[in-house]
């Protein structure tokens, strides 16, 4: 099988390598089968096609590449020095696509398959551990690749492909993406618990407008929303301190650094009182988001079902404010003796 060709090899060396895999990448398996029975029939025999059909791809491989990749040796065929140094490339692909082949069929088992989940750094605490391990009840071998991040930033992930779903506020509205709203959570303004407002329950947030505020960074939807609030209630906050997750904001807080529009902190943060906003209504959406026409392995549909299903009830007690300090249950200038517990 050697060949001695004289015509230049159809693409180039330094003609589009994209185009000259495409080329390839059929033939690599038949090239390194002969190369490892060093036999056409044999190696024919143990691929399961025509003889015929496989000396055409191995003459075609060679001509792709303008090399001689085999010499014959009676019956058998012998690698060529430039064939030996292909077939370690070629080997190493086939091994690659090898793996990535069980590494998706792997993702899309039913039972044991992969969700790439993202999810605001609010949610991370209480919710989203909650809410995988009810969903594991019934898939127990499901695995999760978690992502925490700001909304922006894991719908830009989404559209990349590097998640299946996530977990944001605002709920986006975008062509391309398939939104559902879950829940409703009230945030609440969180003042030290020296501070002037601190004995009261609930507050207009416009009593809070000559205050300092400490905020998320731009670009953060729960900014986005304290900024959207506090222009409903009638000033733009004066911003002393940003930061990138709420815990720490309750830290600055606490500090006395500022006071802070918040969801609900999973358990109370000593040092801070958090008030119940009763003007204008406080609040955030909470939804799930995903890619419009993106089609759902088996472990992905589940999850996505599982969310769905937990419309209303997917934060559970942290979403909501309790009765005792519901707007309705008192004025707006209540006093009490001492600070509520934080929800």
């Amino acid at each position: 099988m050697a060949h001695d060709y004289s015509s230049p090899a159809w693409l180039s060396p330094d003609g589009n390598e994209e185009d000259m895999g495409l080329l390839l990448a059929p033939r690599l398996a038949y090239f390194a089968a002969v190369a490892r029975h060093e036999h056409v029939t044999r190696a024919a025999q143990d691929l399961g096609v025509p003889q015929s059909t496989l000396s055409r791809a191995i003459v075609r491989l060679e001509s792709d590449l303008g090399v001689t990749l085999f010499a014959r040796r009676g019956r058998t065929v012998a690698l060529t020095p430039a064939g030996r140094s292909f077939l370690t490339a070629a080997e190493r692909a086939l091994a690659e696509v090898g793996r990535a082949a069980d590494t998706v069929r792997a993702d899309a088992d039913p039972a044991a398959g992969r969700v790439a989940f993202g999810f605001l750094h609010t949610m991370g605490s209480e919710t989203v551990p909650g809410l995988i391990r009810a969903f594991r009840v019934d898939h127990p071998k499901v695995r999760f690749t978690l992502v925490q991040n700001y909304g922006e930033a894991m719908i830009e992930r989404l559209r990349a492909g590097d998640l299946d779903l996530c977990l944001t506020s605002p709920v986006p509205d975008a062509p391309d993406l398939v939104t559902r709203r879950l829940d409703e959570q009230r945030l609440r303004l969180v003042v030290p618990d020296d501070h002037r407002l601190a004995r009261r329950k609930r507050v207009r947030l416009a009593e809070a407008a000559e205050e300092a505020f400490v905020t998320l960074e731009p670009g953060y939807g729960l900014r986005r929303i304290t900024d959207a609030l506090c222009a409903e209630a009638g000033f733009a906050p004066r911003v002393a301190f940003e930061g990138e997750e709420a815990e720490t904001l309750r830290g600055l807080v606490a500090a006395g650094l500022g006071v802070a529009l918040l969801p609900p902190p999973a358990v109370p943060r000593p040092g801070v009182v958090e008030l119940t906003v009763t003007a204008p209504r406080a609040a955030r959406e909470i939804g799930v988001a995903w890619l419009d026409g993106h089609p759902d392995t088996p472990p992905v549909a589940a999850f996505k079902r599982f969310l769905l299903s937990r419309r209303g009830r997917l934060l559970g007690e942290h979403g909501m404010p309790p009765p005792s300090q519901s707007a309705e249950s008192a004025p707006d200038d209540q006093v009490t003796d001492s600070a509520p517990p934080p929800a």
